[in-house]
């Protein structure tokens, strides 16, 4: 084998070129992967091939030379050892179907950037991905944290968490995405991983709508304090681990997604709060916010395993129009006019809480390396 070969770049592909794939692409490509991007509109696979720009969704940002594009899917997935799905979770399951001939003799890691359930089914995106490409769960990975588009894309340091059923599968996507601005960790704990991201979006649809309609820090703060009960409790009641939720995919993507106006969700809230109608919301929004559509099928999944979630029911009245947004208070539901302990993590009370628990948390992945078996990192 000749030295050239020795050092090949690594050829990823990645499906999607709005705000985040095209970040995600430059991190991979920044990382030192060869990266091509897949865009559904010709004209914008031709910017980022030829002019290293994406002008619609990451103004202002140069992307790496070894980036490249196209409209092809087909020229995107050829010879890509990792494939990365960064495609509006209610539009994924199609774009699988012209994807599932182009992968069925592949074994390559496929990851999905999404944070989204489909409506129809309030399934996962990895459980769509494993559906559709009828691929062994294995091979499938989630990638999740507080993760602001533009933000990384100006290489801002950051950190996500990879997740995979296999560990192998996490660690091999986990050394790809990493750089000198962006670092992953690894779990196994991809239903956590997943709604994670999901439920983070509904608390901050709720924390835009306090703000649109002009209420401070205090009310913002005690809804984010009992979101995380609540992402918590419907999370463990799917099948989580507990302690994903007090980590990057959780309270780290919760804090970020509430109190940033670069976030679609909280701006999508925050228009709410202001008086626009869902519709006219959908209408001002150029991209896609995630949190919308989820409402609804998390609601669904939430009363199918008598878990309570009263911000997001809420959020689902503002939505529906059946709620002033002046009146939105979750925070303040309760059954009668009893005093209540605080419980803070999946039915506990006065046993700590989600704030010591995700300090620690946080301090055992950085004493470990970004692993929590203790084991030497990616």
């Amino acid at each position: 084998m000749s030295r050239r070969a020795e050092v090949r770049p690594q050829r990823v592909a990645v499906l999607g070129a709005g705000s985040w794939g095209t970040t995600f692409g430059k991190i991979l490509a920044d990382g030192g992967a060869d990266v091509v991007m897949w865009a559904r509109r010709p004209e914008l696979a031709r910017e980022i091939h030829t002019a290293k720009r994406n002008s619609t969704y990451l103004p202002g940002i140069n992307l790496p030379r070894s980036m490249s594009a196209t409209s092809e899917l087909a020229e995107a997935i050829d010879g890509a050892e990792q494939v990365y799905l960064s495609i509006p979770s209610q539009s994924l399951r199609q774009n699988l179907v012209g994807l599932r001939p182009l992968l069925a003799e592949s074994d390559v890691p496929i990851v999905s950037l999404m944070k989204g359930v489909e409506k129809s089914t309030g399934l996962r995106m990895s459980q769509l991905i494993e559906q559709e490409l009828a691929c062994d769960p294995d091979r499938i990975a989630v990638a999740s944290g507080p993760n602001l588009a533009l933000e990384i894309a100006k290489e801002q340091p950051t950190a996500a968490v990879i997740s995979s059923t296999n560990l192998e599968t996490a660690e091999v996507v986990a050394r790809r995405a990493r750089n000198h601005y962006f670092r992953s960790f690894v779990n196994t704990d991809v239903i956590g991983t997943e709604f994670g991201g999901v439920l983070k979006n509904l608390i901050a649809v709720a924390i835009g709508i306090v703000d649109g309609v002009g209420y401070g820090e205090n009310t913002k703060a005690s809804i984010i304090t009992r979101g995380l009960v609540e992402m918590t409790d419907f999370a463990v009641a799917q099948g989580a681990q507990p302690g994903t939720l007090q980590g990057l995919a959780g309270l780290g993507d919760l804090i970020a997604t509430c109190q940033s106006p670069l976030s679609r969700n909280n701006t999508a809230g925050r228009l709410l709060g202001q008086g626009y109608s869902f519709q006219d919301v959908v209408t001002q929004m150029q991209q896609t916010a995630e949190g919308l559509a989820s409402v609804a099928p998390i609601l669904q999944l939430a009363r199918a395993s008598n878990v309570e979630m009263p911000i997001v029911e809420q959020v689902k009245r503002v939505l529906d129009g059946t709620m002033n947004p002046r009146e939105i208070a979750p925070h303040l539901t309760t059954d009668d006019d009893t005093p209540q302990g605080e419980r803070t993590q999946n039915e506990q009370s006065g046993r700590g809480g989600a704030v010591r628990r995700a300090l620690q948390r946080a301090f055992d992945q950085l004493r470990d390396g970004g692993r929590s078996d203790g084991r030497p990192r990616p």
